[in-house]
């Protein structure tokens, strides 16, 4: 049999079908896991309340439950306590099969959930439908445990969902308050953006990133972190958010004879434009916000295509003082943003050596 291109369109195509089945299935078995514990979990607190049980009384029922469905996961004493407490913390604001999905703009089928009005002046309901079934119960545990508002936890329940969120991840947003840190990057955006890209370019980049595949021991120079992020650039796109598109790293830029190179340059599909990282691995330098806007001008000159919208450049680094930043970036006509970066705890002593050399690593993928 001749293999040719139709055939490889082919196999290309059914591939897509297989990838996209098992991602609505994955998507229905979580929303049917989240509905089910959100049942259980209202039975459980309406029972206990009724017939004033002990808390002891979870114990017996996982054991009875064991009895009756031999082999039974996740309905120990320890998850019925969890159940427990996301029924109660959504009971106030979730029903369930009350609303046929033509709010939803999906006529015919009813949805499991409905959005009470007491968050309705907050949120769009189908947005917040999606996003509450797109994310895992231990997501959503998360941030009933550590969040008590209810603005930002809608905030965090939408962000883990549309940014594909690890568990991991969202833990560290929560414990560097991401919401109450949003839009707080330093940045000179005001004088360098379109109005109409401005509130966008705020959600799109943070003030902190987590690079948790790096060990804090680490960080010996530039390059190497450089080397662990393009290791690991599906993580490191995670962690960016939405939209962006990894173009590649030390990009070669060539200015009348002489060479210059871009530690990490990236397209963003919603902005519509270029995005240059600069990875510093230690405390911000005024004069990384001038390299960078060198950067910026070739990028614009040079690689831009005309019609997309004038690059912007964010330097990363171990640390920076705000009030530095602001006087260092505040003259420059290109858009750019200083963040940090926070790694991952030091590498155990009893492991370290076993460990691959990140640059043979590198060596074996080129």
């Amino acid at each position: 049999m001749k293999i040719d291109k139709s055939y490889m369109d082919f196999i290309l195509s059914i591939k897509q079908q297989i990838v996209q089945s098992r991602y609505v299935a994955a998507r229905l078995a979580n929303r049917e896991q989240l509905m089910l514990y959100f049942k259980t979990g209202l039975m459980i607190s309406e029972k206990i309340k009724a017939q004033k049980w002990g808390a002891k009384v979870l114990d017996q029922i996982s054991a009875d439950l064991q009895k009756e469905l031999p082999g039974l996961k996740g309905f120990s004493p320890g998850n019925l306590k969890k159940i427990r407490l996301f029924a109660e913390a959504y009971a106030p604001h979730l029903a369930i099969g009350s609303t046929a999905s033509n709010q939803f703009g999906q006529a015919g089928v009813e949805e499991p959930f409905s959005i009470s009005s007491t968050l309705s002046n907050l949120i769009e309901n189908k947005t917040f439908y999606e996003a509450f079934t797109g994310i895992s119960f231990s997501h959503h545990f998360t941030i009933i445990t550590k969040i008590k508002g209810w603005e930002s936890r809608i905030f965090y329940v939408q962000s883990a969902a549309v940014n594909f969120w690890s568990l991991t991840v969202l833990e560290h947003h929560i414990e560097n308050d991401l919401y109450g840190k949003e839009g707080k990057l330093p940045n000179n955006f005001d004088g360098t953006l379109a109005e109409n890209l401005k509130p966008s370019a705020l959600k799109v980049f943070k003030d902190e990133y987590l690079l948790d595949f790096i060990a804090g021991d680490e960080l010996d120079d530039e390059r190497h972190i450089e080397q662990q992020v393009v290791l690991n650039i599906r993580n490191f796109i995670l962690q960016m958010g939405k939209g962006f598109c990894f173009i590649g790293n030390q990009y070669r830029l060539e200015v009348d004879g002489d060479e210059f190179f871009i530690d990490l340059l990236f397209f963003n599909r919603h902005l519509q434009c270029l995005v240059a990282f600069e990875l510093k691995k230690g405390k911000f330098k005024p004069a990384d916000a001038g390299q960078l806007n060198f950067y910026l001008n070739v990028l614009d000159e040079k690689v831009k295509q005309q019609q997309e919208n004038s690059s912007i450049g964010i330097v990363l680094c171990k640390e920076k003082n705000n009030t530095v930043v602001e006087f260092a970036i505040k003259s420059f006509d290109k858009a750019m943003g200083v963040a940090t970066y926070k790694t991952s705890k030091h590498t155990p002593e009893n492991i370290k050596n076993l460990l691959p050399n990140p640059n043979s690593i590198a060596n074996l993928i080129k």
